[in-house]
Formats: C-alpha cells, structure tokens, sequence
C-alpha cells in the first residue's frame, strides 16, 4: 500500500547531504534508546508501542460507548487543554466535512464535536452554553488529574449545566471521563458519580496521547473509523523498526535534515500545507514539537501556514525576510472530492486556460511554484507526503511525526517528554487568584505588578 514520504532533496543547496548523513550516529542512539526505553524521559514511552496494543478488545469497547453517545446526544463536548484535545481536533478536522456545523439535522450522521476548556474566556463558555441550552448534549472531559485549571473551571460549569437540564442521574450517563486509572479527583469525582471511565495511560504523555482513548473516543464519536487510523500507525510504526538508516527511515531523515539545518542557524520550522482542514493537524504539531524540545535554551521553534490563503500575508516574510527559517511542506496527492473550474465565453477574468482542470491541479501547481520560488529565495524546503487525507494515512503521519519528535529531541540532547517549563505561568496565575499555599508568591509578585 502507499505510505508517506520524506524528500529532503530541496535542502541540499543549504546543507550537504554528508552535514545531514553525519547525524547517523546519533540518530542510531536515539533509535535504540527508544526501543530499548533507556533514553531520557523513558518513564513516558509508552505510546512508542500504542499501535501494537491497541486490540480489536480496544477499539470495542470504545466504539461501544461511542455508540451509545451518537444515538444520544447532537453534540459532544470535549473538555481538554494542550495534548488532551489537540489530538483528537487534529484528525476530526482533517476528516470532517468543512462545514459539518452548517449541515442540517437530518444530513448529519454523528454528533458535532466541540471544544471546551482550551481556553478562559467568559464569552466562549456563555456562547456555548448558549447553544447547548437547545440540543442534547454530552461531555467527555479529559484529564490526569482533574485540576488543571483550564479544563476544571470549564467542566465545573458545564457538569453544572448538565445536571439541571437532564437531572443528576441522567447526567452522569451523558459524561465520559478518560483520565487516570486510580488516582486524582476526577477519577474520584467519576467513582463517586458514576461515570464511564477510559484510561490516560501512565507512560503516555498528553502530546503524544492521540493513539489512546484520550483521542480515539471522540474521534469514534464523530463517526470516524479509529480502526484504520490504529492500522495507519501501526504500518508506519513497521515501517520505522526495520531499520535506523537515514534515506530508508522517513523519521530518521526528517529528524536529521532538521537538525542539520538547526545547526546552520536555521531555527524556525514553518509547517505548511496547503488543505484548511489540516489547519488543527498544524496546531497538534506545533505543541509536540514546541513543548518537546523547546527547553535549555535550545530547539527549533515551529509555526505554521495554511498556503494559499498565508501567501498573501506571511509570503512576503517567508520569500524576503530574515533567513532564519526553513519550510516542511505536507502534502496530499490527491482530494477527497473533485470539482473542476468550468469555461466561460467571456472570459473577463481570463481563466479560460485552466478551464477543465480541477481545483486540487491548481493547487498543487500553486504549491510547487511556491516552493521554488521560496528555495530560489533562500528557505530550504523540507516535502513530506501522503496520497490522501483518510484515517489510515492520518495514522501513519502522526506515528511518523511522533517518532521523529522523539528522535530529534534525543539529537537536540534534551529530553524530549517532559515539559518544566508550562509549570512557570502556573505558579504566578495560582499567585495571582490567591490560592492557598501560595501566599509568600502572592506577596512577592504583587510587587511587581
């Protein structure tokens, strides 16, 4: 079957291919520090072997429950920050259809998925419970722990929500809580109200959890086949194992190439693509890449466009700015739906050239001139491609990035896992609400405000 592909062959006029087959070495390290989980952070390596372990038991029991929330609800809200709904919004999006939130009743098979506790703002929760005041609705809230502030506050008011509209009994089988196996207060909150409960795996971290029920039940909730997305990753995880060699293994050549353009001062990483519905895609890879290496002073910091539509605002940066950037361009061979641009006798927008061709052929002709343009103008271009956007080849790109993420953090020299730094932000809004236990950091930092 087709697979994804990495062409590395458009930043050769910046680095050698020798600057990029000299990380092999390290890139070999790296590869057996994860399958032998001796590396740094091996305590949260467990999603390295999630393809192998996700059993048609699995996939069962989460269809299940699925089911049980499509015949019931119009929507469903996801109640996560970060990792724990940037996943599941990733593959939703991509596979949606763009105006799902349009479609009337009687045309849409699956509950609309929306978001909550992504955010503090006032207007977006009283705007959706707005909306939730007229369909039928349920909750899947996600968290290890339960207190997250983001996520807690959301839930709190729309756990309360719930309750009033269909009484406490009835609410309690319309939330779904994947969080911890046996510890933390939403799995005690869940135990004592009676929720079902999916399991955040402990080695798991939230940017590498999509592959868990933290992503696989919602994306089974919007009807989407998490079969062929766990049958995706697992060929890609195959594909990975055989060997380390950089030009046979994609994540190994994306992991080096990376890093070789890293130490010519190239230190921004625009992913860009050119499919709107990728535009989530875009965000999940920001955050595990970002959160992975961005840590003692080091890392490649990645941004994302959505081409054509970025041309004609952050083009002009990416042809003539400062060249500190490189470009990793994804790729989809062919769409899901086709439509072609018809002739038109008077021709006054003088498009009768390309009349007869579909829309993606233009696209992908825009997508090419891009990229030599933008190579002529001094950004090395990273291709990475897949034949079409479905389950299976979703699952094979997020298996690949995950594992290159890893390997390149290993070369970076920092452990890719954890992420100390999101704790700093925390401490000083804790400060600032006056929580208790954080009274000398209240007073210190009311000081400086």
């Amino acid at each position: 079957m087709n697979s994804l592909k990495v062409d590395i062959s458009n930043i050769l006029d910046f680095v050698s291919q020798e600057e990029v087959n000299g990380f092999q070495d390290q890139i070999n390290v790296s590869f057996l520090s994860l399958l032998d989980k001796t590396g740094k952070g091996n305590d949260f390596l467990g999603w390295v072997d999630l393809p192998v372990e996700i059993t048609k038991s699995v996939i069962s029991d989460i269809q299940e429950k699925a089911e049980y929330i499509r015949k019931n609800a119009d929507i469903l809200i996801v109640v996560g920050i970060g990792g724990s709904y940037l996943g599941a919004r990733a593959v939703i999006d991509a596979l949606k259809n763009n105006f799902d939130y349009l479609l009337p009743d009687n045309e849409r098979k699956n509950p609309l998925v929306l978001y909550a506790g992504q955010n503090l703002s006032e207007d977006y929760l009283v705007d959706l419970l707005g909306i939730l005041d007229k369909r039928d609705y349920a909750i899947n809230v996600i968290s290890k722990s339960g207190t997250t502030t983001e996520p807690a506050v959301s839930f709190r008011i729309l756990k309360n929500h719930l309750e009033k509209k269909y009484g406490k009994a009835n609410a309690a089988r319309r939330i779904v809580a994947t969080t911890d196996k046996s510890r933390g207060a939403l799995k005690q909150l869940a135990n004592t109200e009676g929720y079902a409960t999916f399991v955040v795996p402990d080695d798991v971290g939230g940017r590498f959890s999509v592959l868990t029920p933290v992503g696989l039940f919602p994306i089974a909730v919007a009807g989407f086949d998490i079969s062929n997305l766990a049958e995706g990753a697992l060929a890609m995880r195959t594909k990975l194992m055989a060997n380390s060699t950089i030009g046979t293994n994609p994540a190994a050549t994306y992991a080096a190439a990376r890093n070789a353009l890293y130490n010519k001062d190239r230190f921004v990483e625009i992913l860009v693509n050119y499919l709107p519905n990728l535009y989530y895609f875009t965000e999940w890879w920001k955050q595990l890449y970002g959160e992975s290496e961005g840590k003692e002073g080091k890392g490649i910091f990645p941004a994302g466009v959505i081409n054509t539509t970025d041309l004609h605002s952050m083009g002009q940066y990416i042809q003539e700015g400062k060249r500190k950037l490189f470009e990793t361009v994804l790729s989809v061979d062919k769409p899901n739906k086709n439509i072609c641009i018809p002739v038109d006798e008077s021709n006054l927008d003088s498009l009768n050239y390309i009349s007869g061709k579909n829309i993606h052929f233009v696209n992908q002709m825009a997508e090419k001139g891009t990229t030599l343009a933008h190579i002529d103008g001094g950004v090395p271009n990273i291709s990475i491609s897949i034949p079409e956007v479905n389950e299976y080849f979703i699952g094979q790109l997020i298996y690949f990035y995950e594992f290159a993420c890893a390997l390149s953090g290993y070369v970076l020299g920092v452990n890719p896992f954890d992420q100390p730094g999101v704790e700093a932000y925390k401490k000083n809004m804790f400060a600032l609400l006056g929580k208790p236990g954080f009274e000398k950091e209240t007073e210190e930092i009311r000081k400086r405000i």
